[in-house]
């Protein structure tokens, strides 16, 4: 890859496809307009219309800017505008794709007008913080029981004995807990309230797992990007937000208690580790939630992220377009840039069973070229 297409990670996330604020409209990122010969189409003559979750937006943007070298005439518009409203657009036929980090249930896809799942990655999401007095102290540690007791608005203080137990030696400060949370509909929290409902009853019976909850207490903010930037101004603030967001931000973020009780860092590794405990098998629906895994080195709250895609196309070009980026983004040429930006592509079991199902998309009930 030449210097001027470079994408870094780290002190800056995605150069040339700068993160859009969660919730407002944000094109894709897109790669430099490129000469064809005049038996192909113009570049960025197909444009691909697609909305959806913050969570997987930096390693998407990261694929339309690439595949744009790739085939110059397509051009991916990518609103990163929460799974919640993404999935409203999907069902509406505003979009030409979606992407969700929750798992659409049987009346959703019963609504879906023919869309279906398909895993893209995962990811792990961070439990982050910003605490003045533990800025350079190493990451503290917090279980399950903890961080929903944070949420729920039990444990209020940072030097509370829950957190002090789980730090020996760490010189907490009294100083109130600021909570941060998403105010949009979300994959990010449905991920997250689902690992809290498996660790809490009082979670799972009072708040509930959902894309959108009635927060017991905290301040609402926009998209991974909104909870970022309001973890990065809060002292004393503590969220979620996916793994690349919090380490982009340079946000301190916890290490997890795992079911095992062992103590681990959100990461590629454990990401797998997590994976691998609900093996590969994802069933018709091509989904499957991975939180709270048994495994010993598994991080304990991690996700698949989802495209949305209508199996009957009525635009057999763009279709036609669409599952060749696919199966670009699932190569070796696509995936090596999953763990640039920490997230994990998927196992090659599983993707034998996304590309199967790829294969039967049809346009207008006829099987798609190149499909």
């Amino acid at each position: 890859m030449t210097t001027s297409r470079t994408l870094r990670v780290g002190g800056t996330l995605l150069a040339g496809a700068v993160l859009a604020a969660a919730c407002t409209t944000s094109p894709g990122a897109s790669g430099p307009v490129t000469s064809v010969g005049p038996s192909q189409p113009p570049a960025g003559s197909i444009q691909i219309n697609g909305a959806g979750a913050t969570f997987p937006f930096p390693i998407y943007s990261r694929w339309f800017y690439e595949y744009a070298f790739v085939d110059p005439a397509v051009k991916f518009n990518y609103q990163s505008i929460c799974s919640f409203f993404n999935n409203k657009q999907t069902t509406e036929k505003t979009v030409d794709f979606g992407a969700s980090d929750a798992i659409l249930n049987d009346e959703q896809l019963a609504a879906a007008s023919g869309v279906h799942m398909f895993p893209t990655v995962a990811g792990a999401e961070a439990i982050a913080y910003n605490v003045a007095e533990l800025k350079d102290a190493d990451p503290i540690v917090l279980d399950g029981a903890t961080v929903a007791n944070i949420f729920l608005g039990h444990i209020t203080k940072w030097n509370d004995p829950a957190i002090a137990g789980l730090n020996p030696g760490v010189a907490l400060p009294a100083k109130d807990i600021v909570v941060v949370h998403r105010s949009d509909g979300s994959g990010t929290t449905y991920i997250f309230t689902d690992y809290l409902s498996k660790v809490s009853d009082e979670w799972k019976t009072g708040v509930g797992n959902a894309t959108s909850v009635e927060w017991p207490v905290g301040l609402g903010g926009k998209g991974n990007e909104g909870v970022s930037g309001t973890l990065g101004q809060t002292d004393g603030a503590i969220g979620y937000v996916e793994l690349a967001y919090a380490v982009t931000n340079k946000l301190k973020y916890a290490k997890m208690k795992n079911a095992a009780g062992n103590v681990i860092e959100a990461g590629i590794p454990s990401t797998q580790a997590a994976m691998a405990d609900f093996g590969t098998d994802l069933g018709d629906k091509l989904a499957i939630s991975i939180v709270n895994g048994p495994g010993n080195d598994s991080y304990p709250i991690a996700g698949y992220t989802y495209l949305l895609l209508y199996m009957d196309q009525t635009d057999c070009t763009k279709g036609a377009k669409l599952v060749a980026f696919l199966k670009w983004a699932y190569g070796a040429d696509g995936t090596k840039f999953a763990s640039d930006l920490l997230y994990v592509p998927l196992p090659d079991a599983v993707k034998t069973q996304v590309l199967a199902k790829l294969a039967t998309i049809t346009c207008n009930g006829q099987p798609l070229a190149g499909g």
